[in-house]
């Protein structure tokens, strides 16, 4: 099922641009319903594939929701349309950012997370281009809005990042600093992120640098891990870390 995600609000002084996102595919908990976790692809890839990186994680009790994003011309592969969560010029905190596809993207990540149980922690995590945006997505969630203004409704508890980097880097201290509330919660997120030094797609000192970035505005759950020889690819020893993340930050039980 796809539909159209267009403008979040009214009064815009530009007109929006309309999103069509793709197919959602959801893995269920195979034990007790703890957590719900939105894991988000990487630049051309789908949620089918998410889906079949996080069924066999040791994670029974937890439901994976794993969205598909819209296909759009990117700039960073020369106009060419494949799915992205944003458009961006250049795999790093220094392209210009696209805030209006972040906006998009963290809302129907976030509507997707509105409709869980009460009682039930949710968190948000992806690769590569879908970390980028769960860390957009923490950013949101510690200021309590969208670069736009419009309320942020989801309460995270938990981002999880590989081989990403923080969009909106140069201006997010200055914002987080003005607002005690956006520095309480900002203090509250345990966020992990996880980088090989040998990447040559999103190299790994824009991974560095995104950590020290959000440590400086007041994210102080900070976990930033070096796996030494890794490109852009995810590894075993990566996911049994996000494994032992989600499991002692959100309480989960390690049986069905």
């Amino acid at each position: 099922m796809s539909y159209a995600h267009s403008q979040m609000g009214s009064g815009s002084r530009t007109a929006r641009r309309s999103f069509e996102f793709g197919k959602t595919h959801v893995v269920r908990p195979r034990g007790k319903h703890q957590a719900t976790i939105v894991w988000l692809h990487g630049l051309g890839d789908n949620g089918l594939s998410s889906s079949q990186l996080v069924e066999s994680l040791r994670l029974p009790n937890v439901k994976w929701i794993c969205p598909t994003a819209p296909t759009r011309p990117v700039a960073v592969l020369g106009g060419f349309p494949c799915t992205a969560w944003f458009d961006v010029g250049e795999l790093s905190e220094e392209s210009p950012d696209d805030w209006e596809g972040l906006d998009a993207s963290a809302a129907h990540i976030a509507n997707l997370l509105s409709t869980e149980p009460a009682d039930v922690k949710v968190g948000i995590g992806g690769f590569s281009m879908g970390a980028a945006t769960a860390i957009y997505s923490a950013t949101c969630f510690a200021m309590g809005r969208y670069s736009n203004g419009i309320p942020y409704p989801v309460n995270i508890r938990a981002v999880v990042g590989l081989s990403g980097w923080l969009p909106g880097s140069r201006s997010l201290r200055n914002r987080i600093e003005v607002s005690h509330e956006a520095r309480r919660r900002a203090a509250s997120l345990p966020i992990l992120l996880c980088h090989g030094n040998n990447d040559d797609v999103v190299l790994y000192k824009h991974g560095e640098k995104s950590a020290q970035t959000l440590i400086s505005a007041g994210f102080q759950y900070i976990t930033f891990k070096c796996y030494d020889g890794i490109g852009h690819y995810t590894v075993p020893r990566e996911m049994d870390e996000v494994c032992n993340l989600l499991s002692s930050r959100l309480g989960l039980d390690g049986t069905p």
